[in-house]
């Protein structure tokens, strides 16, 4: 179905700007794929550091006074109001970034981002303060997810407006910046409780990852400072600056054609749900069915691993075939492998767990590896920054942020551990609510920036 036979669809005029008029040279697109990886590598590390607290630690410190299954549901409560923010913020750095440009609101919502991360590494505890530890830390969680709402669109359009021709491949090195940072926040949390004794890691251990994000905020905002302005944004405000028209504010025009936002909502939705599954929910429930924790991080690195390797070559392969049949059979072998995974987990060995959670990351990878180029793809130059991320964060909020406390909570109705039936159910059904998205957009992998 083509968004451009119906009137709530957003009008293609956005997708005039021949590549070949607005290109950078290969030194800057090298710099700012380079910029696009380490700067989403550390964003989504501050980011997703939060989650894996939240199933290790934070249910012990921050809410001791509750049975330890509700204090986890809490902790993920408090997990999903990040991912609330973030819409909040899509809409506040992409307003901006559609009209003053990507590269500003990157340097700044990384330095928020940093701010919040390395205050929650200083957090008094619970047992230290009181009721104002979980507050604070909610508020330091809020404003951490209005930092992440302009992160991925602001990334993934700079690097694919940098390299017009080759949008799949360019736009995966923000979501291997993604993962990747999934990957260095589960190993730098395995090191230190792998390292350390329990009663260390809970007296101060854990602050050790959330302090590290200082030092790695620096090394972003150096590497950001550095990059030059999308040339595609630079001529679609050279052209509009030739004939002047009176324009509404981004976020007004992009409500005003809600198909195309829906559509992106349902792609991204059934990718980040399955995700929170396997990365933030199985650490709790891994360690309920007899896992150690340094297992469940293990597990959880080589998913984030696979993950990295696997986004460039499936987002290539997208440039190739198209974006509907690439997401579409990830999206399929995601459900398929959701029931293994969950399966091996149960049946408590190591082996298959290391094997399940490697096929149901490499079918996310071959799912999520191309949106982030679909996403840009579905929306105007003058709307793609506020459109691709306020699609993106509320699908992040649905998918990624309520998953972990909606697993929870059906794991609780259906018995407890190892009573996992429901959350495969669900695992399977936003699979499908995502294949609906796939039907309903269009194919953009040959069509102009």
């Amino acid at each position: 179905m083509d968004d451009s036979t119906t009137s709530t669809s957003i009008p293609p005029s956005g997708l005039t700007i021949d590549p070949d008029l607005a290109v950078s040279t290969p030194r800057q697109q090298r710099r700012v794929l380079l910029s696009s990886l380490v700067g989403a590598l550390i964003e989504w590390y501050d980011f997703y550091l939060f989650g894996i607290a939240s199933a290790m630690v934070f249910n012990v410190l921050f809410f001791p006074q509750f049975d330890p299954l509700v204090g986890t549901f809490l902790a993920f409560t408090t997990l999903a109001v990040g991912f609330f923010a973030r819409p909040l913020g899509g809409a506040i750095w992409g307003h901006y970034g559609d009209k003053v440009g990507r590269k500003q609101m990157l340097v700044l919502s990384i330095l928020a981002m940093g701010v919040c991360t390395t205050a929650m590494g200083l957090l008094p505890t619970y047992a230290q303060i009181g009721v104002a530890a979980p507050i604070l830390l909610l508020i330091l969680r809020l404003v951490q997810g209005i930092a992440a709402g302009g992160e991925w669109g602001g990334a993934v359009l700079m690097a694919m407006e940098h390299s017009p021709k080759r949008r799949g491949f360019s736009s995966s090195f923000p979501q291997m910046g993604l993962t990747g940072g999934i990957l260095v926040a589960n190993g730098v949390f395995a090191l230190v409780a792998g390292v350390m004794p329990e009663d260390q890691l809970l007296a101060w251990g854990w602050r050790i990852p959330f302090l590290l994000s200082a030092v790695l905020v620096m090394i972003g905002l150096w590497i950001r400072l550095g990059v030059s302005e999308s040339p595609v944004f630079l001529a679609e405000q050279k052209k509009q600056a030739q004939t002047p028209a009176q324009k509404k504010a981004p976020l007004v025009e992009v409500f005003r054609h809600p198909r195309t936002l829906i559509v992106t909502i349902l792609l991204v939705i059934g990718p980040f749900a399955v995700s929170a599954v396997y990365l933030t929910f199985a650490a709790s429930y891994g360690l309920q069915v007899g896992f150690s924790r340094s297992d469940l991080l293990t597990a959880s690195i080589v998913a984030a691993a696979l993950g990295v390797i696997g986004q460039p070559i499936f987002a290539t392969w997208s440039d190739y075939i198209g974006r509907k049949k690439v997401v579409g059979l990830g999206l399929i072998m995601q459900a398929v492998t959701g029931v293994i995974f969950f399966a091996q987990m149960n049946a408590g060995s190591i082996a298959g767990l290391y094997w399940s959670i490697s096929l149901i990351s490499i079918a996310h990878a071959i799912c999520y590896a191309p949106l982030a180029a679909w996403l840009g793809e579905l929306f105007p130059t003058h709307l793609r920054y506020t459109g691709s991320s306020m699609g993106y964060q509320i699908a992040g909020t649905l998918g990624g942020g309520l998953t972990p406390a909606v697993c929870t909570w059906l794991l609780i109705t259906g018995g407890g551990a190892p009573h996992s039936e429901l959350v495969v159910v669900f695992t399977g059904a936003v699979s499908l609510l995502s294949l609906i998205g796939v039907l309903m957009a269009k194919e953009t992998y040959k069509a102009k920036l």
